[in-house]
């Protein structure tokens, strides 16, 4: 059994992934941007989001990378893979 294997055996197949739980709080009406904490805020179940803020980081810069979201500093769309301090996440426009 390799890694992976037990990785993939460790997630429920009805717990929603965090790119999926991610992608949802931003596709909401009301938001156009949200910052790492209030994303964290907005999925955790058990109310203690602080554990969430380091995958949640790691899990953007993935979906930015395949395009599916926008990482935002200081109003801007940055590389994902080269950011540091405070970020926010958006999805992307197609306006």
């Amino acid at each position: 059994m390799n890694s992976s294997d037990s990785n993939s055996s460790t997630r429920s197949p009805a717990t929603k992934s965090l790119d999926d739980a991610i992608l949802e709080v931003l596709a909401r009406p009301d938001v156009k941007t949200l910052s790492a904490p209030e994303i964290a805020n907005a999925i955790a179940t058990d109310g203690d989001w602080h554990d969430l803020l380091v995958p949640i980081r790691s899990t953007a810069v993935a979906l930015a990378q395949a395009g599916r979201l926008v990482i935002y500093r200081k109003g801007k769309p940055v590389d994902p893979t080269d950011f540091r301090g405070v970020y926010r996440l958006g999805l992307p426009r197609h306006d």
